[in-house]
């Protein structure tokens, strides 16, 4: 397509940041709101497709209300010289894909921070009532201090906001990422985002897909029918628990896997706390004396103090805050009586005195009191 310079008489194009197979992404200035943005045109056969506008118009409002930290932001959309734009926030960074070609994987603690974000930012557009459809991480945007931002809502879905039964000769999604009903051309579902998402971390974990072919068609039959390889297998370092969080997501069966992002996003998060260690230091007890230390001098012994040793481990969470307190050795009290049991406290005696003689001698007044209001019978 020929490279705009003004759209819609507000953006001003500086440069293009990426290119796909349905739209071309390019950095602009919003001359209105004095602000950089990021315009997404879309190829001339989709802008020309009435009913994909349609769609493309009635889901992009629908894209444009949510607003959550790890969703790109959709400010504005629209027709100009017959190109179908949406506008967003420009985020500074580069998508997840570009990432994971240039790294090879990510460890565990990576690679759970950056999923989570996701599932929260797909699980909060599962509550508006929207599908992603197209979860890959090529629509992960990631910063440089590693927050990551999930775009193309609007865009997905208007790709597969059609009716079901309509479905079934069309496959909407990327064959490397869509779940095994997508890949049947059944209608997606939250619990399709979620598999998608589990194909993400797969890879994140291990460096390649679980399922490779030279064609879609091919990458459809094995997210119907082939068995997911296992992931410890590629990278023995994965916990096993993990392993079995990635098995039951990548789970034929939609309702075998978690049905919203918004769960799995919590179970990962209660894996990531369960899992973390942090270094706190043992306490041990004095070492022994032996027998014929105790015959010593005593500025002998002060020279030798044994103090108490620390030594560092790692513990969970959960062993932090349950390990009980141990009991003192000896009571309070014994520490501070002294050597002995006779001393007496006289300033607390002689205060104590006083103050009973100080109320004992009221009796006397209040007695006088009583009988000058109160004179006995003649």
């Amino acid at each position: 397509m020929t490279e705009p310079t003004l759209l819609n008489n507000r953006y001003q194009i500086e440069g293009r940041l990426g290119s796909g197979g349905m739209a071309v992404v390019y950095r602009a200035r919003d001359l209105m709101l004095e602000r950089s943005v990021a315009v997404k045109i879309l190829r001339e056969d989709y802008s020309s497709d009435q009913s994909f506008r349609d769609r493309f118009h009635q889901e992009a409002k629908a894209a444009a209300n949510l607003s959550h930290p790890s969703i790109v932001t959709i400010h504005d959309f629209g027709l100009d010289a017959g190109r179908l734009f949406i506008v967003m926030e420009y985020i500074p960074g580069t998508d997840l894909k570009s990432i994971l070609q240039s790294r090879g994987h990510f460890s565990v603690d990576e690679a759970l921070p950056l999923i989570i974000q996701a599932a929260a930012g797909i699980g909060y557009a599962h509550r508006a009532g929207l599908v992603h459809c197209d979860v890959k991480p090529q629509n992960m945007l990631v910063t440089p201090d590693q927050r990551l931002k999930v775009t193309d809502f609007g865009i997905a879905r208007a790709l597969a906001s059609i009716h079901p039964e309509e479905q079934s000769s069309v496959v909407w999604g990327s064959p490397q990422y869509f779940a095994p009903e997508q890949a049947a051309g059944m209608a997606p579902s939250p619990a399709s985002d979620v598999y998608s998402l589990g194909v993400i971390l797969f890879e994140m974990l291990t460096g390649r897909l679980p399922f490779t072919g030279s064609t879609a068609l091919e990458l459809s039959r094995q997210h119907r029918t082939a068995q997911v390889p296992s992931a410890r297998q590629i990278n023995p370092a994965i916990p096993s628990a993990l392993e079995e969080i990635l098995l039951k997501v990548l789970n034929k069966e939609p309702s075998a896997r978690y049905r919203t992002a918004d769960q799995l996003g919590r179970v990962l998060m209660t894996f990531n706390r369960a899992t973390s260690v942090s270094p706190v230091a043992e306490v041990l007890p004095p070492t022994p004396q032996p027998p014929e230390e105790s015959s010593k001098s005593s500025a002998g012994r002060r020279d030798r103090q044994p103090g108490r040793l620390l030594r560092p481990r790692k513990v969970t969470s959960a062993q932090i805050f349950k390990t009980p307190v141990k009991p003192a050795s000896q009571p309070m009290a014994a520490t501070q009586a002294g050597n002995n049991p006779l001393d007496i406290d006289w300033v607390t005696w002689s205060l104590a005195l006083l103050a009973l003689l100080c109320v004992g001698g009221q009796i006397p007044l209040w007695i006088w009191v009583y009988l000058l209001y109160n004179p006995p019978l003649p």
